[in-house]
């Protein structure tokens, strides 16, 4: 979902993008939108190195976005393994590839995630917070994020770090996912459905935000202040899940509908949200959207999709 925001942001500033693409899901933005066509497919997993470094060397690759992962909590949950595979393992073939052939890669982005944290008692996270995921994905992302810094401190590979809180937007289909899932039930006129207690807490930040990070971080690279470094992305304003399905409720003047709190998630961190001052201090990075209206575009996007009419 982030991938396919982020290249219509590259294509429309004129780029060459080349996309990595393990499976060709039709029903993605990316080949939905037809953005796909205007770019250099390279077929694969981030678990087999040859492939990646094929991508890289062949395509002469100048900056890298390593936003492939296993992305779903639950999924990582059940498979750890799997998990660990081609978040970890994948993203070390993306630095070594790029290691390997610095006359090209000038920098990569690396997208890490608020999830590197782990759970800490003293919130909101910052950037100088020890990495302690301890449930299957958290420990992905905060292996993937130490990697990075690794092959910066290392070999000095320009790497910048983006840690964003959950991300939201037209375009994700995993559906069991707070965001989608809520909007897809109110479009239909079903109950959503909560997972937890309602009660974690999260900071949220629509993916055009995000992928504004990413640039800002790509344009960046060359810094010495920059390079090595991680940055919290996120709107400093968390919410409750039942906070938050009830404002999808109010924005989608469905209020008639009631959330069904299942309270069956496991593998989850309770409360999470972030401080974005180094960002803002730093990148001068600040967000153009904010939650409402970023829910608001998601939710058309989404009734466009499942073609609902405007109500």
């Amino acid at each position: 979902m982030v991938g396919s925001w982020l290249c219509k942001s590259l294509l429309a500033s004129g780029a060459h993008v080349v996309t990595f693409i393990r499976d060709a899901d039709p029903q993605s933005e990316l080949l939905r939108s037809g953005d796909v066509t205007n770019t250099t497919v390279v077929n694969g997993a981030l678990e087999h190195f040859e492939t990646v470094e094929r991508a890289i060397n062949e395509n002469e690759i100048e900056i890298v976005f390593h936003l492939g992962a296993q992305a779903i909590v639950d999924a990582a949950f059940r498979s750890p393994m799997a998990t660990f595979e081609a978040n970890i393992r994948g993203t070390y073939h993306v630095l070594e590839a790029c290691r390997l052939h610095p006359d090209l890669v000038r920098g990569v982005v690396i997208a890490s995630s608020d999830k590197a944290y782990g759970e800490k008692q003293d919130l909101p996270y910052t950037e100088d917070m020890a990495l302690e995921g301890r449930f299957p994905y958290e420990v992905s992302k905060s292996c993937a994020d130490l990697l990075a810094q690794s092959y910066f401190h290392s070999y000095g590979l320009k790497v910048a770090i983006a840690r964003c809180g959950n991300i939201f937007g037209g375009g994700d289909l995993n559906w069991n996912r707070l965001v989608p899932g809520t909007i897809r039930s109110v479009l239909q006129g079903n109950n959503p459905v909560i997972r937890s207690d309602g009660s974690f807490q999260r900071d949220y930040i629509y993916v055009k935000d995000a992928v504004d990070a990413y640039l800002k971080l790509a344009g960046a690279l060359e810094r010495d202040d920059i390079s090595g470094q991680a940055f919290n992305f996120g709107y400093e304003n968390p919410i409750s899940v039942m906070e938050l399905v009830t404002e999808i409720l109010q924005l989608s003047e469905r209020e008639d509908l009631k959330p069904d709190v299942q309270n069956t998630a496991h593998g989850e961190i309770r409360a999470q949200y972030l401080s974005s001052s180094k960002a803002v201090t730093m990148l001068k990075w600040r967000p153009n959207y904010q939650r409402e209206k970023g829910l608001l575009e998601t939710i058309d996007w989404y009734r466009q999709y499942l073609r609902y009419p405007q109500t």
